[in-house]
């Protein structure tokens, strides 16, 4: 397993792709990231509650959809993901985008 990309297409509606070096191909969207989200917070390692999204709506019924605000990368290893919603502290490594990734092949694997 190379944790080292080849390519990385980015849609800010639909998710990530990534093709590694070693041929294997990931797809992950919006929500599956999101819901990954490797940040302290939302992986529980502080007993901190969450932080409220700093776009919050007013009205609670109404939710945006989710998007991609911003992908920065992090040195040679990682991308910065900043959502619509707010919260701005994911770090995706490399290594975790792989260790993550939902296709069939890797969920039996």
């Amino acid at each position: 397993m190379s944790p080292d990309p080849q390519h990385i297409a980015i849609s800010k509606s639909k998710g990530v792709r990534i093709v590694w070096k070693d041929g294997h191909q990931s797809q992950y969207p919006l929500r599956y990231l999101r819901d990954h989200c490797p940040c302290a917070t939302c992986a529980n390692t502080h007993a901190a509650a969450p932080v409220k999204p700093q776009d919050a709506s007013p009205f609670p019924l109404y939710k945006p959809a989710l998007k991609i605000d911003s992908i920065e990368p992090v040195g040679n290893y990682a991308l910065l993901i900043k959502w619509n919603d707010g919260h701005r502290t994911g770090i995706y490594s490399f290594e975790y985008f792989r260790r993550i990734c939902p296709c069939p092949e890797c969920a039996t694997g």
